[in-house]
């Protein structure tokens, strides 16, 4: 599945933000290229939230373990909870079991956030892409629930 398949499966949830950073734009270069999920029924880049999925498509500094800056490198960020990374993983999120980072198509907790219930796929492939979109989904969903619980169903946070 590349890129594009992905963020086009995430634009079609019911509210769904899709954040692409380009040159021109509010966002430092770093993030050039890459994208950001969020539930935001009113368009905006919520305050005071994390994105619920992330595309990197290059190397961060001190997030160098899937080695994403040669060429048709990326990798799919997903937060899934603590239940849904043990059942992904096996384990317990934190761990920090040694971990072939690097690997495409394989589900592995996130090189820095898999203690907070992240996950991650380096270059989804025929063995990852139904699970990716399904953790999507299920992200904008507990995402969208947050929301509600916050600001009540169909409020607008301002």
């Amino acid at each position: 599945m590349s890129m594009e398949q992905i963020i086009a499966t995430v634009r079609s949830l019911d509210g769904a933000l899709v954040v692409l950073p380009a040159p021109g734009g509010d966002f430092p270069e770093l993030a050039w290229g890459d994208a950001f999920f969020y539930y935001a029924p009113d368009g905006r880049v919520p305050r005071n939230v994390q994105p619920y999925g992330t595309i990197v498509t290059k190397n961060y500094p001190g997030d160098e373990a899937s080695d994403l800056d040669p060429p048709g490198r990326w990798r799919v960020n997903v937060h899934v909870g603590r239940a849904a990374f043990r059942q992904l993983t096996g384990e317990e999120p934190g761990d920090g079991r040694p971990r072939d980072h690097t690997a495409a198509d394989s589900v592995l907790p996130h090189p820095l956030y898999g203690a907070l219930g992240w996950v991650s796929v380096v270059n989804p492939g025929g063995k990852t892409t139904d699970t990716v979109v399904r953790l999507l989904r299920g992200a904008h969903v507990a995402a969208r629930t947050r929301f509600e619980r916050r600001h009540g169903p169909g409020r607008s946070p301002d």
